[in-house]
């Protein structure tokens, strides 16, 4: 059984703004979730509902498929770890932790044992007596999560919760969160706008825009199949461009046929075409499918981004762990590096036609 349940929820404020569209999604218990988009693109808006602390002006919201829709945040079995942490600055770390714990009136010897049990998780032990004000903003997190995952919630909720971080410290805490959510078996929810954040700790992502969603999966899938090009545009670095459809796998773009491994589109039919940069290779001039000339290449520490302009005018991205080997190359890349894209098509359209291919494959 699905532990959370989204079923055609839509938000619409006073003023006639529609922050959510009819919104559907079922998350499992014991798995790491990313709700990933841009600001403005309802995410927060999801979180807010799933806690209870704003309605749903239509649809359903269902804990292990029981209607919470109208249940208040205080009465559901859940946790929120807010972007500011929200911590009692007069509290030392051991009472941020035990606050929830005394409101429900535990044993002082349950509560020391819990709290204690938390500090050991979030790798804070001999920290019950400080101030929270004398910790780092990764240690202050850390408190954050205990105090909200020492009351055992069935799902615990994070609302960009690593963005105050520095870059080294959030990937520090991407492996911690990972961390502690594996070992608890907890369902996380996170939301983020930061792309390589959802792929690294997400077992799958819902991807979110304008109040809609554009695409559900692993974040393999996410990142390897788009559906659609705001997708292909906000999930990592892509090559995209116009084309149309000659057959099934066979695709003409830049005035070039290709053999591709996407089927079920009309011939004829206009589509986007995309080409992420690690999945091309610079080659001698007669050996690649187009020619380029090279414009500039920036090392990077683990890769070269280079840019590189073909005889057409469409400008390049390629990501390579060696130098160009000349200023004019070929361009290589495979047939399943070739990601064919249907104007306007569905999350479910798409999912069909990924089931002709890999029936292809077969």
């Amino acid at each position: 059984m699905n532990i959370i349940e989204l079923r055609h929820v839509t938000r619409r404020y006073p003023d006639g703004f529609t922050a959510l569209h009819d919104i559907n999604l079922s998350l499992e218990p014991g798995k790491f979730y990313s709700l990933l988009g841009p600001s403005g693109s309802g995410k927060t808006t999801i979180l807010r509902l799933i806690a209870g602390f704003d309605q749903p002006t239509a649809g359903e919201i269902l804990f292990k498929g029981r209607d919470i829709t109208n249940l208040p945040a205080s009465r559901r079995p859940l946790n929120t770890v807010f972007q500011n942490y929200a911590l009692f600055p007069h509290l030392n770390v051991f009472d941020n932790i035990a606050f929830g714990l005394k409101v429900k009136k535990v044993a002082p010897d349950e509560i020391k044992k819990k709290v204690e049990r938390m500090l050991s998780l979030v790798r804070l032990e001999g920290f019950g007596k400080r101030s929270v004000q004398e910790l780092s903003g990764g240690q202050q997190q850390r408190v954050a999560i205990a105090r909200a995952l020492v009351n055992h919630p069935k799902v615990l909720l994070l609302d960009e919760s690593l963005s105050a971080l520095d870059k080294k410290l959030r990937k520090t805490m991407q492996f911690e969160l990972r961390s502690i959510q594996k070992q608890l078996g907890i369902t996380f929810i996170f939301v983020t706008h930061d792309q390589e954040e959802a792929l690294a700790m997400s077992d799958e992502i819902f991807v979110l825009n304008d109040g809609r969603l554009q695409q559900s999966g692993s974040p393999s899938a996410i990142y390897d199949e788009p559906v659609n090009e705001f997708v292909a545009r906000f999930i990592g670095d892509s090559n995209l461009m116009s084309g149309h459809m000659i057959r099934d796998f066979e695709v003409e773009f830049g005035n070039h046929r290709f053999e591709c491994a996407d089927a079920g589109i009309k011939p004829g039919e206009q589509v986007q075409v995309l080409l992420r940069p690690e999945d091309l290779s610079l080659v001698e001039p007669a050996q690649g499918k187009i020619v380029v000339d090279i414009l500039s290449q920036l090392f990077l520490g683990d890769h070269y981004e280079i840019w590189a302009k073909d005889d057409g005018g469409f400008n390049w991205l390629i990501h390579t762990v060696e130098k160009a080997p000349a200023e004019r190359c070929g361009l290589h890349f495979a047939p399943d590096a070739i990601h064919v894209m249907r104007l306007g098509e569905s999350e479910s359209e798409f999912d069909q036609r990924l089931s002709q291919y890999e029936e292809h494959e077969k």
